[in-house]
Formats: structure tokens, C-alpha cells, sequence
């Protein structure tokens, strides 16, 4: 029996279809990219905000319209929506079949089974009757990314509480991975010839509070540059608050760290950190990220910011806009706040029109987009080591990214095939010279 994955949302979601897809390939299913092949289509969705929750819905419907062709047998909602709204989805959303809250990932395959059997459809009969070994929990992933680069999750849930925010509520608290759950997982990857490592979890840096009373990413990242084969370690969703000098060290010291760090600040006003329940204020932001500059000093740095949080004066959003041109983030995207029922800020007065924060999104990316276009100049010139993520052969260039750029959040690097004549493949890694820049790409020659 034929089954697909569709996985909505972040990239940690990512990392739980791809554990979803193991488990159920052990239970004896076969994964098929072709939609209309499928037998069984699970949707791995994301309610984050009002616009992820419309596109979950939308592909839902959309995906019920196989069952017409009767050769879709169950349609399986899982992940952040179906923990959400459990109660609800069966009265508004008849066409989901099967329900997988967050915390029976695990019971993916049974789940399905069950519902298939309940008519008349025979299951696959698992081919790991065995069963996930111990120490195999975590490792066992079906890569769905191109595979030279994947996500490490390392931790589940948050603690922080901001008042836009709804993942504790879904997620729950901060759990972190077992380090040696997390050591197996990468050794695991790299022999899957994955060279590039992206941490990710709803807050990184603070890793190993619950499980060993004190941040032990360090500690993690130290282990993990051992390992054979990884090439590019990279952190994302780095709190600006938990970072310190041990962080900062170890990014100097070890040299498959990338110095990059995704850092979400939000805003600058404090009196909008304060009412969104953010535990930094504009001072500390400032001193963070010039200490970083300071100690590290080709560091890029990318942040995202809310735009039209409730309360959002013309003086506060005059602090964010001058915040912006002094701090000169590398990288940077904006969005517009979104009202979550559920949350603190949902309920608080002076809630801003659409069309205000629409236009203070709009005129945040226009100064980045400035901002941008104006440093990428002085690359030119450089050398930068380039990971190959393709070619496009027609115009005879190759697309790489270099230790500034995050996959699909970030810009790229066009260099030509030159003596090459396009053997190189995706996952190599080749030294190129920056000759000019395209808006927020940088074009270059390997040498």
C-alpha cells in the first residue's frame, strides 16, 4: 500500500514527517511521491498563524478530491493542527479520516491501520516486526531534503511564553533531546552523506536546562564537530538572551561551526518587547549582537521582526525602523502580526488594522532590502567556500550557498561552469571569488 507525506509549516515539522515516513515504511507501507498513486496521504500540518492554518485546510480539501478517483483509501490529518483543534475536526473537516496529535507520532501506523481494517481494507503487514531498537528511537529518519544538508531537532516545546505565541500551548514545555539520542541521530545523517547540520527547536541555546540543569549546547556542539562527514554546523532560533560567552567561544573555536546565527529579537521598542513578554530589551539587544560583531567579526546575522503589535505607536515603529538602520542585519525578514486566539495579545485593545501593518512590513523590507543590496558590495572580491545546491544547465551556472546563507530563507551564489563543465554535484564544496551581487544573490568564479 501506497502512502505520501505532505509536511506543512517549519522545518521542525520537517523532522517529524521524515520520522513519521520511517515508522511507517517499517510497518510495511511504500512511499510514493505521486499524490495520485497514494492509497494513504498524510497532511503534517501547521496553525502557527491564520495564514498556515488557512493553507493546512486548503490542502486538506484539496487532497479529498483523490478519494473521488477511489484510489485514496484514508486521509490522516497530523501534527500542530490536529493537536489543536481535536475536538473540531471532525464536525468541520468530515473529508480527515484519521487523527495524529503530537504526542502519537509514534502510533502513526497503527493509527492508519486501524482505520483501514474498521473497513474492510487489508493493512500492509509490517516488515520490522521487531520493532524500533533501543538507541534507535531518534535515528531512524527517511531524508526527504535533497541530502546534503539536514535538521537536527533538539528539543520540543517552550517555556517562553511570549503573548503572541501559541506553540507552548500545542508543543508544550521545553524537553530537550538526550544528547546521546542526538549523537546517534547525526552519525546516522552523515552516513546518509548529509554535510551540512541545521539545529532547530522553538528556542536552541537553551538546551539541556531541564535534562542536566545547566545549557549544554556547547558541550553538544563540541560532540558533534567530531563527528566524520558533517562539514557545516548551523543554529537557528538562538534567543538573543541566552547568549554568552561560552556560546560565543565555541562558534570561534570550532571550525565546522558556521558564523551564523538566526536570532528573532521582534521589536525594539521596549515597551511592545515588554507587552509581547519578551525577555530582552532594546540595551541588551544592542550589546548582544555588537559583542558577537566584536568577537566574531565576519559573523552573519538574521533575525525576524513583528510588525503592527497591538498597542504599536508611530513612535514605537519609529524605534523599530531606526533599530534596523543602525543594526544592519545581514539577513532579515519581517511579517505582519497575526491575532491567535488563544494568546494573550489576542485579547489585548488596540489591535492595528490590517492595511497599518501591512504598510510597516512593507516599509521594514524596502530599508533591509536597501540595507542589503548596499553590503553585498563589499564582497566583492572574497573568497568564500560554497556548497554546491545545484546547476542551471540552460544558462551553464551553478547555485551554491555559502556559510552566510540558511537553505530556502536565504540568498545564493551564481558562479559559472568554467573548467568544471558541470561535473561538479550537489553536497560538493568549492573556493569561489565574489565578482558581483544580483539584488540579494552574489555572483562569483571558483577557483
Amino acid at each position: 500500500m501506497k502512502i505520501n507525506f505532505v509536511s506543512l509549516g517549519c522545518d521542525k515539522n520537517l523532522v517529524d514527517s521524515e520520522r513519521m515516513i520511517a515508522l511507517c515504511s517499517r510497518a510495511g507501507y511504500e512511499f510514493t511521491d505521486e499524490l495520485s498513486d497514494a492509497q494513504v496521504i498524510v497532511v503534517n500540518s501547521c496553525c502557527f498563524i491564520d495564514s498556515a492554518k488557512e493553507e493546512s485546510i486548503n490542502e486538506l480539501l484539496n487532497l479529498a478530491s483523490f478519494k473521488d478517483a477511489g484510489v485514496l483509501k484514508c486521509l490522516v490529518l497530523a501534527g500542530c493542527m490536529a493537536e489543536r483543534y481535536e475536538k473540531e475536526i471532525g464536525k468541520e473537516l468530515p473529508e480527515v479520516d484519521v487523527l495524529v496529535r503530537i504526542k502519537d507520532f509514534d502510533k502513526v501506523a497503527v493509527k492508519i491501520n486501524a482505520f483501514l481494517e474498521s473497513k474492510g481494507i487489508k493493512a500492509p503487514e509490517c516488515k520490522d516486526p521487531d520493532g524500533v531498537k533501543d538507541g534507535e528511537e531518534s535515528a531512524y529518519r527517511v531524508l526527504s531534503t535533497a541530502g546534503h544538508y539536514e535538521y537536527l531537532k533538539i528539543a520540543e516545546g517552550c517555556d517562553k511564553h511570549c503573548t503572541y505565541c501559541i506553540i507552548p500551548e500545542i508543543r508544550g514545555s521545553y524537553k530537550s533531546v538526550p544528547m546521546i539520542k542526538l549523537l546517534n541521530e547525526a552519525r546516522f545523517l552523515s552516513e546518509q552523506g548529509v554535510k551540512e547540520l541545521i539545529l532547530v527547536a522553538q528556542e536552541t541555546l537553551s538546551y539541556g536546562m531541564d535534562l542536566y540543569g545547566r545549557k549544554a549546547l556547547p558541550e553538544l556542539l563540541h560532540k558533534l564537530c567530531e563527528i566524520e562527514g558533517i562539514k557545516w554546523i548551523r543554529l537557528m532560533y538562538c534567543y538573543p538572551e541566552e547568549i554568552d560567552r561560552e556560546l560565543i567561544e565555541t562558534l570561534k573555536t570550532e571550525k565546522k561551526i558556521c558564523h551564523y546565527l538566526d536570532i528573532p529579537v521582534q521589536h525594539a521598542s521596549d515597551g511592545i518587547l515588554k507587552r509581547m513578554g519578551r525577555r530582552c530589551d532594546s540595551l541588551k539587544l544592542k550589546e548582544v549582537i555588537g559583542l558577537l560583531r566584536k568577537e566574531i567579526p565576519d559573523i552573519a546575522i538574521r533575525t525576524t521582526l513583528i510588525a503592527g503589535f497591538p498597542g504599536e505607536t508611530e513612535k514605537d515603529f519609529n524605534e523599530l525602523k531606526d533599530f534596523v538602520k543602525e543594526t544592519r542585519f545581514d539577513r532579515l525578514g519581517c511579517f505582519m502580526y497575526s491575532r491567535e486566539e488563544g494568546t494573550a495579545a489576542a485579547e489585548f485593545e488596540d489591535q492595528l488594522s490590517d492595511r497599518v501593518k501591512a504598510e510597516r512590513r512593507d516599509t521594514i523590507m524596502e530599508l533591509q532590502q536597501e540595507i542589503v543590496f548596499e553590503d553585498a558590495k563589499r564582497f566583492i572580491g572574497r573568497e568564500l567556500e560554497v556548497m554546491i545546491e545545484g546547476t542551471l544547465p540552460e544558462d551553464g551556472v551553478y547555485v551554491g550557498r555559502t556559510y552566510r546563507d540558511a537553505p530556502d530563507v536565504d540568498g545564493y551564489i551564481f558562479m559559472d561552469f568554467a573548467d568544471t563543465q558541470g561535473k561538479l554535484v550537489t553536497g560538493d564544496f568549492v573556493k569561489a571569488r565574489v565578482t558581483g551581487t544580483h539584488e540579494y544573490d552574489l555572483v562569483g568564479e571558483i577557483i
